[in-house]
């Protein structure tokens, strides 16, 4: 893994055109100052969502989309998006063949611009956006599941990750790469990057840093 990607990847999102679009989907995200308001003081839920854990909403590029499918090409089943944002990465995969395709997401303005995104594709009832924590969403039956989160999010995301999927699952990243975790696939480059890993592979390296750590220690306490 690149150790540069993160910094890489935040200096070409400071430098890009984000566009009209793009400005209108993230103002419809936030949901500008009524939503600012009602989520800081009529919603406490939100504001009991530590600070490092919630992702500012930037709409997905069409490269970036292409890239995440590219890496689950030949994989078959459903689909989990996790911070699902504006719905395109579960649109795409439904139109791709992933049944059932689903986003996880906590904004309820980013749920409501899935659904209408859906609904434009003309295809709601195919697609399931549901405005849920994804730190309590159940993943065990999940065999493909991707992510545009931030690098803070990703090194404790990793962890659930690990602990809930089973070993033929497939986690993409899109935009930042798990900051522990090796990729077996990288598709693009820069700020469309995308990252595949294999759950199996991932498991066995922790299992090995951990064995490597308790041997040292072990080989400390001896020398003592």
């Amino acid at each position: 893994m690149d150790d540069d990607a993160p910094d890489e990847v935040l200096k070409e999102l400071q430098e890009r055109e984000i566009g009209a679009w793009g400005v209108a989907q993230i103002a419809a995200g936030t949901g500008l100052a009524v939503y600012v308001m009602w989520a800081g003081i009529v919603q406490p839920g939100f504001r009991r969502v530590p600070l490092k854990l919630q992702v500012p909403y930037i709409p997905a590029s069409r490269a970036q989309v292409d890239h995440v499918m590219t890496l689950l090409r030949g994989r078959k089943g459903g689909l989990v998006d996790l911070g699902s944002g504006d719905g395109r990465i579960v649109l795409e995969a439904h139109q791709q063949g992933f049944t059932p395709a689903v986003g996880y997401e906590l904004n309820p303005w980013l749920v409501r611009l899935a659904r209408y995104h859906a609904w434009r594709a003309g295809h709601q009832e195919k697609v399931s956006y549901r405005r849920e924590d994804l730190w309590k969403v159940d993943l065990t039956e999940c065999k493909n599941i991707t992510v545009f989160l931030a690098p803070s999010v990703l090194s404790i995301l990793q962890k659930k990750l690990e602990a809930e999927l089973s070993d033929d699952a497939l986690v993409v990243a899109g935009r930042f790469p798990f900051p522990n975790w090796t990729p077996c696939r990288v598709e693009g480059h820069g700020v469309d990057r995308a990252w595949a890993y294999n759950v199996q592979a991932q498991r066995q390296n922790s299992l090995k840093k951990m064995t490597a750590t308790k041997n040292n220690l072990n080989n400390e306490l001896t020398k003592d």
